[in-house]
């Protein structure tokens, strides 16, 4: 156990901060997974510049690196222009 008070913060910090990253980086990998699952081109096609978006803030608050949202959206835009 920790025996700082900064150290003790520091835990509290770290713990409510990956609790907020989990949320946020699983609620974009879930509208990701929906995105890849939709057949209809215009449905996909709406959905794209939310889900860049997403991948987009994500990137910015260094919760996922800024190449991997990158390549992220540049697969999911192959994918709706195959459609």
């Amino acid at each position: 156990m920790a025996n700082h008070k900064s150290s003790i913060k520091r835990i509290r910090q770290t713990e409510a901060r990956r609790l907020h990253n989990r949320y946020y980086a699983k609620t974009t990998r879930n509208a990701v997974r929906n995105l890849r699952a939709t057949s209809d081109k215009a449905e996909a096609q709406a959905l794209y510049p939310k889900v860049s978006s997403m991948l987009d803030k994500l990137a910015k608050i260094k919760v996922i690196h800024a190449n991997k949202a990158s390549n992220l959206k540049s697969k999911l835009a192959i994918y709706i222009n195959k459609l």
